[in-house]
């Protein structure tokens, strides 16, 4: 049966190891090397802000963790497959509604079910209309609506791609303090970002990603860390 939206986020099973790993790991576009060879690792309740210029590969860093693509090069990992992915870009049905949007991106990724009545008050109370299509809605209006699923569903790894874009300042702290919520409780955050982090958001390693500058290497040229 579809149950309530949780009031709280849920505190994570305790373990030693890290959330997510890699060890040598390159990336490349087009033939040409974006990062690498790198290491991180992120723990239960740290924060790993990726930074650099535009075209330096923080989304492919991110999309790569998220197992949507295979790293160029790669030595070791251990992903994390509890994980949102929520990505610079609003995928949404924009003829539909904000609630079948939602219902959608929760049942696309297997999210536990919620009831009608639970994804409406989560909307109402988050600034979104319902029983309008999202092309009507406002960038702020979808980027609360993509960004919902990290409330009403949540899994120990976030990896998020521009989050705040399109959010005024309240909707930042909400996300800010959610964000802190979810570190205490045990979970991880990768997370790009242009713009400041809220100064309710956690306290975050970075994690600094420089311009492209060569051809990529055959794997096996790749030298060890």
């Amino acid at each position: 049966m579809p149950t309530a939206a949780p009031d709280r986020v849920p505190r994570f099973a305790p373990t030693r190891e890290p959330v997510l790993a890699c060890r040598g790991w390159a990336g490349e576009r087009g033939g040409l090397l974006l990062w690498g060879p790198l290491d991180l690792s992120v723990g239960p309740g740290e924060v790993l802000h990726l930074q650099g210029p535009n075209g330096c590969g923080k989304t492919t860093l991110l999309r790569t963790l998220a197992g949507l693509r295979e790293p160029a090069a790669a030595q070791a990992s251990a992903l994390c497959p509890d994980l949102w992915w929520i990505g610079h870009a609003n995928a949404l049905a924009e003829g539909l509604d904000a609630q079948f949007n939602l219902q959608l991106l929760l049942d696309v990724a297997g999210a536990p079910p919620l009831s009608p009545s639970s994804l409406a008050h989560y909307l109402v109370a988050q600034g979104v209309p319902l029983g309008r299509p999202v092309a009507q809605l406002s960038v702020g209006q979808r980027r609360k609506l993509v960004l919902a699923p990290l409330a009403l569903a949540p899994r120990r790894l976030w990896l998020l791609d521009e989050p705040f874009d399109g959010l005024d300042v309240l909707a930042c702290d909400t996300l800010g303090e959610l964000a802190a919520r979810h570190v205490v409780a045990g979970g991880a955050i990768v997370l790009t970002s242009h713009q400041p982090l809220p100064a309710r958001f956690p306290a975050s390693a970075a994690l600094v990603l420089r311009a492209p500058a060569a051809r990529l290497a055959p794997a096996s040229a790749v030298p060890s860390p």
